[in-house]
Formats: C-alpha cells, structure tokens, sequence
C-alpha cells in the first residue's frame, strides 16, 4: 500500500511526540534522501546551503520555485517524512508567505521551517522586527493547518548566528513563535548547553538543535537531558560529500600527472589483483559518518580519502 501524505504528516508529528531526541538529516538531493533512508533514518530534512550548493549558487539565492522542484524530487525518492529549508518563507507580506506554504505542501512535504532573518540579510538589520516576524509565522501556521494531514511548522530565531547574540531576545522570539501557532521552536547558534537548557525551559513546543556550526558540538545525549526533541545536521552531510568529492579529485588529478590511475596491491583486494598478476584500480576510500545510540552520543567525521 503506498504512503500517503496523511500517514507522512502522522509519522512525522509522532517523531515529535516521542520521549527521545531522534536525529533528522538534511539531504541535498534524490540520491542522498535514498542514501538516508537506507541508513534507517525515520524522517529527511532539506538545507537551504546545501540545495544552493545543488544548484551551483549560494545560500539565499535560490528562488522559492527552485526550492520546490528541489523538495519535489526529495519527497519522491523515498516514504519517509520530508520537512523542507523554506529560508524566510519566500514573500513579501503575510499573504505571500501563506501562498508559499501551500505550494511547499502541494510538493508532497509535511514540514517547513521559517525563520525572521530578512531575504536581504542587511548587516545592518538583519532580521525581520519581532512583531512583522510572527505576522509571518501566524500567516505559514494559518496556511498550513487547512491541509487535511499534519503539517509541522518549525519557527527559527537566527539571531545568534547573525549578530544578536541576546539570549533573551531569543527566548522572548521564540515564546512569541510559539504563540502564533509553531509546532517546533529552534535557535541556531546557540553557544553552549547552558542556553539550550534555558531556550527550551522558556517554551512548551519541541525544540530542535542544528549541529554542525564549528566549537558547538555535544552528545546526543547531553542535548537530550537538556529537553531537545530534534536534532538537524544543516549542511553537514553536504560539507562533508563535497568535501570527500574535491579531495577524491585532487588525488586523482595527481594520479594523472603520474601517469597512473591505479593504487598498489592491498592484502584485501581480492585474490587475483594480487601477487604482481593486476594492480587494484583507483577509487576513494571514505571514512565513516559515525552514529551512534542517544546514550552514547553522536559524533560526525568529516568524509575524506584515506590511502589504504
């Protein structure tokens, strides 16, 4: 029986609903959401980095239709449950910000983010005034809570990674996010545990923690124990995939101005590219994305060619 998006948006909200934090990692494309969802992952997320990189453009340049497509062909590689990077909500006022959400559903999502950094990031002001940003958030819950199935909102208060870096403007944003309506609350680049303990205690909506900004790295299960519901990876994977991709490339570009394409024998190439009969041929050998349980942790590895 084919999954419909009632049984997505079910699925999704339960993960949400659960007594442990659960991990949610951010594809950039069809092959890695099959990737993911082959790993066991219960639910994908998009990264608005990572499907600019897709697109060969950086973050913020991206059109709300090419956002779409992208979240399209996402949500049609796998069953799982797709939230999109929906950036600031793609409109000018209210009302277009509530048109953008019912087109992020008619793609086949049951979730979104919107955040109260401004389309322009201005240095200078670069976030929406609290007031115009939870006009915003009420105009995406108004939306998307005439679907039909459950469609999760998560409101983002950017301020710590654009300048602002008070916490209690934070909290203050995030209690009016969730007074609008917002399913999932979430503050990015917050510094230490000490501020997730106390961003989370100051709402009753699950709180999502983005890994992946440099110096702020925990356990799954000391987010857990401060109150995270949800963790996201950002463009993590993405870093990590072109990271692995450029490094691969350099040493087979060195490979070439050698004038071989090939590694040496290994004990555990297979028995006949051995014993001077064949050379094993080239490819990268990557290391691994470590998972591990909520009581031990997680713990994520830059992806990079290691000569065996």
């Amino acid at each position: 029986m084919a999954v419909t998006q009632l049984d997505k948006g079910n699925s999704f909200r339960a993960l949400h609903q659960g007594t442990r934090a659960f991990v949610i990692p951010n594809a950039w494309d069809a092959g890695s959401a099959r990737v993911l969802a082959g790993l066991g992952f219960s639910a994908i997320a998009t990264s608005s980095y990572a499907t600019a990189g897709a697109y060969g453009t950086r973050d913020g340049r991206i059109t709300r239709d090419q956002v779409l497509a992208h979240a399209r062909a996402i949500v049609d590689a796998t069953d799982l449950p797709v939230s999109v990077d929906f950036e600031s909500g793609f409109g000018t006022t209210a009302n277009d910000v509530a048109e953008a959400y019912r087109h992020a559903a008619a793609v086949g999502l049951v979730g979104a983010t919107i955040e109260d950094l401004t389309p322009a990031r201005r240095k200078d002001k670069p976030l929406f005034d609290i007031g115009e940003a939870t006009e915003r958030v009420a105009a995406a819950v108004a939306a998307t809570r005439k679907l039909g199935f459950p469609f999760m909102l998560t409101a983002r208060a950017e301020g710590f990674r654009h300048g602002n870096t008070d916490l209690d403007d934070a909290i203050k944003r995030l209690q009016a996010y969730e007074k609008a309506g917002a399913d999932v609350l979430m503050a990015p680049g917050l510094p230490d545990l000490a501020s997730v303990k106390a961003a989370r205690a100051a709402i009753a909506k699950p709180f999502n923690f983005m890994a992946g900004i440099p110096g702020m790295s925990f356990t799954v299960a000391e987010l857990e124990a401060a109150g995270v519901r949800r963790i996201s990876l950002a463009g993590s994977l993405y870093r990590a995939a072109m990271g692995g991709l450029v490094a691969a490339a350099r040493e087979l570009k060195d490979r070439e101005r050698s004038g071989t394409l090939t590694r040496r024998c290994r004990r555990r190439s297979s028995p006949d590219s051995c014993g001077g009969k064949r050379v094993a041929p080239f490819y990268p050998k990557w290391s691994p994305l470590r998972y591990t349980t909520p009581t031990t942790g997680l713990s994520l590895v830059s992806m990079s060619v290691i000569d065996p």
